[in-house]
């Protein structure tokens, strides 16, 4: 996927305030990050069977692996044309939340994530216990649940949710930006 952006439109994160909040669209799983490590990890290591029907997942492994990567455009584009004041944006891909996240920020800035306030998907707990892969390094590897955050004010969070709900979209406030420096994960 390859997108472009006039550069008078492109946001560079120089807005982002310490206080403001981060809003996290969910994925639809691993997307096309990891897969290294989960070929080691299930396949390798394990033998396990990408044919067996995974309760939880309410299908095979492989079709939970093979699910296709959620593709954002959509949801920002409505956001954008709605007039929605994001102030900075990160796709949460390879490198996960730590190496993500600050490409957003200025520097000295860092944000505080509840990892309780979205679901994960089954498939990180698998490959996580599986693996004996320690909570931390997932989130260091994988999206974790969440595909895509952004950053405003507290004042637009609301007309923010309610325009991504016009569009059957689910949407978690996740976390604020501090001045932290890094990336802290609360549990």
């Amino acid at each position: 996927c390859v997108g472009a952006v006039e550069k008078s439109k492109l946001l560079n994160g120089q807005n982002i305030e310490v206080g403001h909040t981060l809003i996290g669209l969910p994925s639809s799983g691993c997307h096309s990050n990891g897969y290294s490590l989960v070929r080691k990890v299930l396949l390798k290591d394990a033998k396990l069977d990408l044919h067996e029907f995974y309760p939880e997942f309410g299908k095979t492994l492989g079709e939970e692996l093979l699910t296709p990567t959620k593709i954002y455009v959509k949801a920002i584009k409505h956001l954008l044309n709605s007039g929605a004041d994001i102030k900075g944006m990160s796709h949460i891909t390879g490198g996960g939340f730590f190496e993500n996240i600050p490409r957003m920020l200025k520097d000295g800035q860092g944000v505080s994530i509840n990892v309780k306030s979205f679901p994960r998907p089954k498939v990180f707990d698998l490959i996580m216990n599986t693996g004996n892969i320690n909570e931390l390094e997932m989130y260091n590897v994988f999206n974790m649940g969440i595909g895509f955050i952004m950053a405003v004010e507290d004042k637009d969070v609301d007309f923010v949710l309610g325009l991504l709900k016009e569009i059957n979209e689910d949407a978690y406030v996740i976390g604020k930006v501090t001045d932290s420096g890094e990336v802290e994960l609360k549990w």
